[in-house]
């Protein structure tokens, strides 16, 4: 088994490396070296995406991931192609900050009304506070996620706005992630 060592990488350098290691070993796998846990996250994220199993085990001051085919998903298996929904800001339209948080919040409700909810909102920038807790948002993105909606946040815009133990709703995820997820769209709406 071919060993990467994606210690001291930052996203999304990890998960590109992992994805073309599995492109080059195909079905006999990988262990990867991070030493994160957003790095974790993420390549785990985006090995069992990818039909993967993994097995990960702490060695401390780092964690080693085994990435082995489990047969579940053929590898490489495009999204359903449903409705994406990118979100940029904790606010909607360029007026008053807090008629902007206002219109989100009621977007993300109105949403919940629609014959074709989105299949996953990705949110990047600011648009990652609407999952923090304590958000007016926070409730109308649990409700998308009951009826089938995947919400993911960029983990590097949680750390960056330094709110990700503060995550009450959704996932995290990484750039590759959500690049892939717009290219694999019927449609894309960006916020």
């Amino acid at each position: 088994m071919r060993e990467l060592d994606c210690r001291h990488l930052s996203c999304p350098a990890p998960v590109l490396q992992v994805k073309k290691g599995l492109e080059e070993s195909g079905l006999k796998g990988l262990r990867v070296l991070v030493d994160t846990g957003a790095a974790r996250e993420n390549v785990s994220r985006f090995a069992v995406s990818r039909g993967y199993a993994v097995q990960e085990s702490d060695m401390g001051d780092y964690f080693a991931l085994e990435i082995t085919s489990s047969g579940v998903l053929e590898r490489g298996t495009a999204i359903s192609g449903g409705v994406v929904i990118l979100i940029a800001s904790d606010s909607l339209g360029s007026g008053p900050d807090e008629l902007g948080k206002l219109l989100m919040k009621n977007f993300l409700i109105s949403l919940l009304e629609s014959s074709d909810p989105p299949e996953k909102i990705l949110l990047i920038n600011s648009g990652v506070l609407l999952t923090v807790s304590g958000g007016e948002s926070v409730e109308a993105l649990q409700k998308l996620i009951s009826i089938g909606a995947e919400v993911l946040a960029c983990g590097v815009c949680l750390d960056f706005f330094s709110v990700k133990e503060k995550q009450a709703v959704g996932g995290v995820t990484n750039m590759l992630t959500i690049a892939e997820s717009m290219l694999q769209a019927r449609t894309v709406i960006r916020l």
